[in-house]
């Protein structure tokens, strides 16, 4: 199956979505599977398009909570760094590290 297919597909289970999305989810599953060809049976593309969503969900919250908190950090001024600060900055590394994963199939080195 090829990324045009998957797209038509995709769109046709959830219409209202924009193409950014479905671009975005097209990525996820590919990265996904190994075989691509099993999407054709609509109960895997749905097992694997669920899945994408819901990792893309979770990361998407994970990424704005920490966001959040680096904003917070980055209003406080230039200070020395507690060890909370120093946290929640080692959280953040890890946060992205999890999103490069996502989009990248691949585990990453943090």
């Amino acid at each position: 199956m090829t990324c045009e297919e998957l797209a038509a597909r995709i769109r046709e289970i959830q219409p209202n979505l924009a193409p950014v999305e479905v671009a975005r989810l097209c990525l996820l599953i590919l990265t996904q599977v190994d075989d691509a060809t099993i999407l054709s049976d609509d109960n895997h593309l749905r097992r694997h398009w669920h899945s994408a969503s819901f990792r893309l969900d979770a990361a998407t919250d994970q990424h704005s909570a920490m966001a959040d908190e680096l904003d917070a950090i980055c209003g406080e001024g230039p200070v020395r760094f507690s060890p909370d600060q120093i946290w929640t900055l080692l959280r953040a590394v890890k946060v992205h590290s999890q999103m490069l994963e996502l989009y990248t199939g691949e585990a990453t080195l943090v």
